[in-house]
């Protein structure tokens, strides 16, 4: 088999985070006296959120300050007097439990029983371990790498020297990383030498020059693109 090691992003790759974002969002509006704050703020929300991730990816910010900033700046933009810090840490909380799974994470990781299976995920700690260990996917990967933890976030070398560590990876022609995004999962992929596959599944338009190994709509053809490159 040409590819041993899988490493699997988490956000709308495994788990829908579109779901988990707003039904978090609407429980911390609730909890600080706003229950219309998601029809009001959302939109807002996302694209502050959006230009500070994006940041993160660059290097120009921390996964620390982007925690707080992003609803510092919101509640700024729109003169409500909330505590920024207290808010990301119960949106957080809520953000922790909650498990949307993508259609076909299971099935997918069943039939790839063969290959090792890991995760590489930008984001919290806490976050992420609670989403993953509360799924059905909880005793599926030999490791979860977190940024957080790492110390670095995709698409750095540095997640990816961290990763292959831990997994005691040597041939990176043997390792494919799965994702949704271009700049992060693809790009780091590219950038570090080892062979992508990009989860499309609403057919967006790649303007931006980077030529993943492999695209698939939905995810359980990565069945397929393993099962092709079996030796």
């Amino acid at each position: 088999m040409k590819y041993e090691v899988i490493l699997f992003d988490v956000d709308d790759t495994l788990l829908e985070f579109d779901i988990s974002e707003k039904k978090a969002l609407h429980e911390s509006f609730l909890k600080f006296g706003l229950p219309t704050g998601l029809e009001d703020y959302q939109a807002c929300y996302q694209e502050i959120s959006r230009v500070l991730w994006r940041d993160l990816e660059q290097g120009l910010t921390d996964l620390s300050d982007l925690g707080v900033e992003r609803f510092k700046r919101l509640f700024l933009k729109h003169e409500l007097d909330i505590e920024a810090e207290m808010f990301s840490r119960v949106y957080l909380n809520y953000l922790s439990k909650e498990i949307h799974l993508i259609q076909g994470a299971v099935e997918v990781c069943e039939n790839l029983a063969d290959c090792r299976l890991a995760i590489i995920t930008n984001g919290f700690t806490d976050v992420q371990t609670s989403r993953i260990g509360g799924s059905p996917l909880s005793n599926t990967f030999e490791h979860i790498i977190i940024s957080q933890e790492a110390g670095f976030q995709k698409p750095a070398k540095g997640i990816f020297d961290y990763t292959f560590s831990k997994l005691q990876i040597t041939d990176k022609a043997k390792v494919l990383i799965v994702g949704d995004s271009l700049t992060s999962d693809i790009q780091g992929g590219i950038d570090y030498g080892i062979d992508t596959c990009w989860f499309n599944p609403h057919q967006k338009e790649n303007n931006l020059g980077i030529k993943p190994t492999y695209e698939i709509r939905e995810l359980t053809d990565l069945i397929e693109v393993v099962g092709r490159n079996k030796e």
